[in-house]
């Protein structure tokens, strides 16, 4: 069950009727009732994984109120450590065992053995429930928070299903005081819940996955295609993945909206930003202040000397990139933007950046070439995958071989589409999809709107006369323009 599924709104609907109606008075009702569903929602994907929300809610609920229990520190840590051996045992096990696995095989396969192979299939959700609980007993170890003694608001926390499967990461400072009380229902809650619930629709529906459409066919045969090909088919998953990603956290905002709990923000238009680390401060927001928070700052932060800054630096993306995924790209991702970071950090130590370089625009360019060149990479199903995009960008005039597959295509000679000839002596589709490039200038504009005071009315108050027209239009061209087909959200594999 997805959200922009039917089967979805009429869960949704059942969901809101009953919530609102038999648990408007009683918490315990309220909070059990979601819980079912919350559990129902994540069934529905694959029932045999409920046991491992189970798992990771029972073990730190009670490791949780062991440390608080506990007056000696080495207790303390000791419980602290129960958790995350069980929480990121999960974790390894499911997402990560066959990576690690091949990696090691050729040096398993060279001592004489055998190194097999499981068929692991990967829990959805798992790298977001794991590390919202996580976030719970670190925060109780610390002294930050109080355990608390409700064993149904904990199960709630962890499994409620606005953003059990892709975020965003909700601590439990934020979201297990609010499921201590019934909510007052609001009107005006609700009806911003809706809204929000629809731009997201929007974003994933209409404009994510009509992207995704060329992304899959270029990426799918880059040696076919020519560099302005490539180039549009590269900024089109920088727009896919935002939309695809910001739409869903708005979905979940949205729904916990219109249920009474308010999410903490996980997108602020990221293309905008001017540097790597305002990027980062605009882009999964709830991951990047969770790596920060719990891995960053206990590595040393900022407060050790340049290298030591550095290191944590690299540590924490490359860690980051890993969360992501197993495979080696994800890992040269984050490894990519450590580096990018490590680099900006550096400049603004070393000396005053040259007067062309501080230009807002130039910066900005710079910013989202990086950007670009590390959606490339973790996009690509593979290394010589990313390695052909890379030579279509930057070198389109030379054929060369990688992993002995030659890119040239010159038997294609005179291949072309939309009229256009070939590139010198090899010739290559050069695909303008139109509907694509419209999807791309409509990013452009929204981004630009934000720096406006137009974002007001993009934000759609209640009490303004736009909100019903524009809520309408959402709706129409929902039904009317939505492409055949479901197409999962990109971060679900994650």
């Amino acid at each position: 069950m997805n959200f922009a599924q039917a089967e979805f709104l009429i869960f949704l609907c059942v969901v809101l009727v009953v919530a609102w109606t038999a648990g408007a008075n009683d918490r315990r009702i309220r909070n059990g009732f979601l819980l079912a569903a919350s559990y129902y929602f994540y069934a529905y994907w694959d029932y045999r994984f409920c046991g491992l929300l189970l798992i990771s809610t029972l073990v730190d609920f009670f490791v949780a109120r062991r440390m608080a229990s506990c007056t000696s520190p080495h207790r303390r840590k000791g419980w602290l450590i129960v958790s995350l051996m069980v929480n990121l045992g999960m974790l390894g096990f499911f997402k990560y065992f066959n990576f690690f696995l091949d990696t090691a095989r050729p040096l398993i396969e060279s001592l004489g053995s055998h190194a097999g192979t499981l068929n692991v299939i990967l829990p959805v959700g798992i790298s977001f429930f794991t590390f919202q609980t996580l976030s719970y007993t670190i925060d109780v170890y610390r002294g930050k928070l109080r355990p608390t003694s409700s064993l149904l608001d904990f199960a709630l926390y962890v499994a409620f299903f606005p953003q059990l499967v892709a975020g965003p990461i909700v601590r439990a400072t934020n979201l297990l005081p609010q499921l201590a009380e019934v909510p007052e229902f609001r009107r005006r809650m609700m009806y911003g819940g809706f809204q929000q619930l629809l731009r997201g629709a929007v974003k994933k529906i209409l404009i994510a996955d009509r992207l995704a459409e060329t992304v899959d066919v270029v990426f799918a045969g880059v040696e076919l295609y020519s560099s302005v090909s490539v180039w549009i088919a590269v900024i089109a998953y920088a727009g896919q993945i935002y939309y695809d990603f910001s739409g869903y956290s708005d979905m979940a905002i949205g729904i916990a909206k219109m249920l009474g709990y308010r999410f903490p923000v996980n997108f602020r238009h990221p293309y905008l930003a001017t540097s790597m680390s305002e990027f980062w401060r605009r882009w999964h927001i709830t991951l990047s202040t969770w790596l920060r928070d719990y891995l960053y700052i206990p590595l040393g932060g900022s407060r050790g000397s340049s290298f030591a800054t550095q290191r944590n630096l690299m540590i924490t993306m490359t860690l980051g990139g890993l969360w992501h995924g197993a495979a080696v790209t994800y890992v040269l991702w984050g490894l990519w933007h450590g580096a990018a970071l490590v680099i900006e950090r550096y400049r603004r130590a070393a000396s005053r950046l040259p007067r062309v370089i501080r230009s807002r625009v130039v910066r900005w360019f710079l910013v989202m070439i990086v950007v670009l060149m590390g959606w490339v990479l973790f996009r690509s199903p593979d290394w010589t995958t990313a390695m052909q995009v890379y030579q279509r960008l930057w070198m389109p005039w030379l054929s060369v071989a990688i992993d002995g597959s030659a890119m040239d295509v010159s038997a294609m000679s005179g291949a072309a589409t939309d009229g256009v000839g070939a590139l010198g002596e090899t010739a290559r589709i050069v695909w303008l999809p139109p509907l694509t490039l419209l999807m791309i200038a409509i990013m452009v504009i929204e981004h630009a709107v934000w720096t406006t005071r137009l974002r007001r009315c993009m934000r759609l108050p209640p009490d303004a006369w736009y909100s019903g027209v524009a809520t309408a239009m959402m709706i129409w061209s929902l039904l009317l323009y939505a492409p055949r087909g479901f197409r999962p959200f990109v971060y679900f594999q994650f």
